[in-house]
């Protein structure tokens, strides 16, 4: 049976997740700003790497279709933490989807994960994956993560040749919402080439350069590479704090809840006992009068 000191410690266990809760959603709100500030302040050096993708296209025009990859692969962005509702699930389920809607053979797949959360529901939905990698720790640590992902990818590109690159990951969609977004990195879309190349140059005279075109090209295209890694990595961590948020919320309304009906049973309790004393105390009363009417 239930004390009125468990009550007390119940309400007080409430009063503490309350507190808990509500600082965990002020570090997810502050999370999403922070990384889709990134995510923006990234524009600017993206419109300077498509102008030199245009000048490089306007003197050097692609020509005819590039060759097929014999291999996919594929990077799936999840979480390394929980308490975010079904943040990992859905990204997992869309990328199944995904798997089955291009009908490309199960071996000529590549998976990577990033986030050990997903990376566990991916081995239980595929099996083996290929690799992990583990969520930076910051806004500040994503570049660094961005770069140890492109050398993993050079190294398999030399070994395998060119690969059909497509990433995976959660995008917020306002407020604590999101969605799961498909981007397809290589081969470099062959119409958005054309048209980048085929845009009016901004000014007179289209710059010139001495590095081989090839040369040049790739480059661009690596810079293009790291600019989408980027975003994925922001956009997919902004989504995680939004789902936390959205998460906390709900934790945050049950824990009230909780707390009311704690609220309402301790002092029904404490009437209770208060009651019961003071029909002792009448009782005692009752008795002790009728005994001295008695005696007398």
């Amino acid at each position: 049976m239930q004390t009125l000191q468990d009550m007390e410690r119940k309400l007080k266990s409430a009063d503490d997740l309350h507190t808990v809760v509500r600082t965990m959603k002020s570090l997810a709100a502050v999370s999403i700003r922070q990384y889709e500030d990134a995510t923006r302040s990234l524009d600017r050096y993206f419109e300077s790497v498509e102008m030199g993708l245009r000048a490089a296209l306007r003197t050097h025009p692609l020509v005819g279709h590039q060759k097929e990859p014999h291999k996919t692969l594929i990077i799936v962005f999840g979480s390394d933490q929980g308490m975010a509702g079904r943040f990992n699930e859905a990204i997992v389920e869309f990328v199944q989807a995904a798997r089955q809607e291009m009908k490309i053979r199960d071996d000529h797949f590549l998976t990577w994960v990033v986030g050990a959360k997903a990376h566990g529901l991916m081995e239980d939905a595929i099996g083996d994956v290929g690799q992990f990698f583990s969520l930076p720790p910051s806004v500040e640590s994503i570049t660094p993560k961005v770069q140890q992902i492109l050398l993993h990818l050079a190294e398999v590109r030399q070994k395998l040749g060119e690969l059909r690159l497509i990433l995976f990951h959660n995008h917020p969609a306002g407020g604590s919402s999101y969605t799961q977004q498909r981007v397809n990195l290589l081969p470099p879309d062959q119409k958005w080439l054309t048209d980048l190349g085929g845009r009016q140059w901004v000014d007179r005279q289209i710059p010139l350069y001495t590095l081989p075109w090839e040369e040049l090209f790739g480059a661009l295209i690596g810079e293009y590479l790291f600019v989408a890694f980027f975003r994925a990595f922001a956009s997919s961590m902004a989504a995680e704090n939004a789902a936390r948020l959205a998460s906390m919320q709900r934790a945050e309304k049950n824990i009230e809840e909780t707390k009311e009906e704690l609220t309402r049973t301790f002092h029904t309790m404490r009437q209770n006992i208060i009651s019961e004393e003071l029909f002792d105390v009448i009782s005692g009363f009752e008795a002790l009068t009728g005994t001295e009417g008695d005696s007398a």
